[in-house]
C-alpha cells in the first residue's frame, strides 16, 4: 500500500503544470487551501498542495478519510460545491465541516485512465465564497480533467518505458544465449573436423572420400556460421569486432590464399584478381582476409554466372584498398540501404547461403580499422570498395574520420 502511495504522489510530482493549476484554482475561486488528493477505500493522502492558510498540510500528509467529503466524491464520482455551510442546509451539521473548520468547500473527482477515481482536486477556506456558478464550476471541472489526462500520459509513458526495458533486456539475454551457444559448440565441432582430417590419411573407397570431403566441408560451413554468429554477439554486445594489429608485409597471400578456396568452393565461377602491394599495412590479416572472404562469397552467390567477379587489392601512396565487382541487374537504391544490416538477406535469397551476416561483419571490421566499406551498383556491375590509410594507426584513422 505504501509503495502505491508513493507511486501515485510521484504521478503528480512528474506533472510540471500542477503548481500552476492550483496556482490557478486559489485564483479562481479564492480559496487559500488547494490541494491534489489521492484517495483510497481507506486512506487520504496529499500529493500536491497550495496552503496560505497555514493549515500545516504537506506532500504526503494523510487524514481519515472517512472525516473527508472526498470520500462522497470518490463513490459517487459528482463533485460536492459548498458555498456557504452555514446556509447549506445538507452541510450546516455536518460534523466535516466543523472538524475542519471552514465555510466554503469544493471538490472534483480525478479519474484515472481506467475510468476508477484517483483522488480530487480540492480547496476549503473559512470564509464563504461564490463557488457553485457555472464559471468557476466549468474551469474547476477542466483542471481536473486536465490532471487526468496528464495521468494517462504519464501511464502510458511509464509502460513504454518498461516495454522498452524489457525488450532491451530481452535482447540481451539473447545475445549472451547466441555467444554461449557458439562458444559451446566449438568443442564438438573440432573434434569432428579433427576427425576428418584423421580419417583422410586412411585408405578409403572413392565413395567414402565423396561422403568425408562433403562432411569436412560442412563442419568448415558450421565453423564459418559459428565466427559469423560470434563477431556479430560481440558487436551488438559492445565489444566491437576484435583486433590483432600489426605491420603486415605477407597481405599477399593471405588475399591470394582467400580467392583460391573460394574458386575451389565455386568452381563454376570465374575470378579475376589483381594484387598491387608493394608497401606494408597496418592492420588485422586475418580480418581483412575474413572480409575479402565475405565480399567475395557475397559476388559469387549474387553475381551474374555468365560474367567473371573481378577481386583488385592495392596499396599506393599511403592508401590501401580491396574492391570486389560482380555483373548482374543494378541493386535498388532501397535495397542498398539494407545491405549492411545484421540478419537482412533478399527476398530471393534462401536459408542455405547464410544467416545474413557476412556483409554486416565486413562494415564491422571496416569500421573496427578506422576505414571505409562503400557500395556502387549501376546497371551491368556492383562493386565493394573497403578503403583505408595504409600506414597510420587505427587510432589515428578513427580521430581523422571523426
Amino acid at each position: 500500500m505504501q509503495t502505491d502511495i508513493a507511486a501515485d504522489i510521484a504521478a503528480i510530482e512528474a506533472i510540471s503544470s500542477v503548481p500552476t493549476i492550483l496556482e490557478a484554482v486559489a485564483a479562481i475561486t479564492g480559496l487559500r487551501l488547494v490541494c491534489i488528493a489521492r484517495v483510497a477505500q481507506d486512506s487520504w493522502t496529499t500529493c500536491a498542495v497550495r496552503d496560505e492558510l497555514g493549515f500545516g498540510l504537506k506532500v504526503g500528509d494523510g487524514l481519515d478519510v472517512a472525516s473527508t467529503l472526498c470520500e462522497q466524491v470518490r463513490d459517487t464520482k459528482r463533485p460536492v460545491i459548498i458555498d456557504n455551510v452555514s446556509e447549506d442546509t445538507r452541510y450546516r451539521h455536518h460534523h466535516t465541516p466543523r472538524m475542519y473548520g471552514f465555510q466554503s468547500y469544493i471538490s472534483l473527482p480525478i479519474q484515472r485512465p481506467d475510468g476508477s477515481c484517483f483522488g480530487t482536486l480540492c480547496g476549503l477556506d473559512p470564509l464563504p465564497a461564490q463557488l457553485s456558478n457555472t464559471a468557476t464550476v466549468s474551469s474547476m471541472t477542466l483542471f481536473a480533467q486536465l490532471i487526468s489526462k496528464h495521468l494517462e500520459t504519464e501511464l502510458k509513458l511509464s509502460e513504454s518505458q518498461s516495454a522498452l526495458l524489457g525488450e532491451r533486456d530481452t535482447s540481451e539475454l539473447r545475445e549472451q544465449f547466441i555467444a554461449v551457444l557458439g562458444h559451446d559448440v566449438r568443442t564438438p565441432l573440432s573434434s569432428i573436423m579433427l576427425g576428418t582430417e584423421l580419417l583422410r590419411r586412411e585408405h578409403l573407397s572413392a565413395q567414402a572420400e565423396g561422403v568425408l570431403e562433403r562432411m569436412r566441408r560442412s563442419a568448415l560451413r558450421i565453423s564459418a556460421l559459428v565466427n559469423d554468429v560470434m563477431d556479430f554477439t560481440r558487436g551488438r554486445m559492445g565489444g566491437g569486432i576484435a583486433l590483432d594489429l600489426r605491420n603486415e608485409s605477407g597481405l599477399r597471400q593471405s588475399l591470394e590464399q582467400v580467392v583460391a578456396e573460394l574458386q575451389g568452393a565455386y568452381p563454376e565461377q570465374r575470378i579475376g584478381l589483381e594484387i598491387d602491394l608493394p608497401e606494408t599495412v597496418y592492420c588485422d590479416p586475418a580480418r581483412i582476409q575474413q572480409l575479402l572472404s565475405n565480399l567475395l562469397k557475397n559476388a559469387l552467390v549474387h553475381g551474374a554466372r555468365s560474367e567473371p567477379v573481378q577481386v583488385s587489392a592495392r596499396a599506393r601512396d599511403g592508401q590501401f584498398e580491396i574492391s570486389v565487382s560482380n555483373g548482374g541487374p543494378a541493386i535498388a537504391p532501397a535495397r542498398i540501404g539494407q545491405l549492411f544490416k545484421p540478419f537482412w538477406r533478399a527476398s530471393s535469397q534462401v536459408a542455405s547461403e547464410g544467416l545474413g551476416l557476412g556483409l554486416f561483419i565486413a562494415s564491422e571490421i571496416a569500421r573496427s580499422h578506422g576505414a571505409t566499406l562503400d557500395v556502387v551498383s549501376d546497371d551491368g556491375a556492383t562493386r565493394f570498395t573497403f578503403g583505408m590509410r595504409a600506414g597510420a594507426s587505427v587510432e589515428r584513422r578513427l580521430l581523422a574520420r571523426a
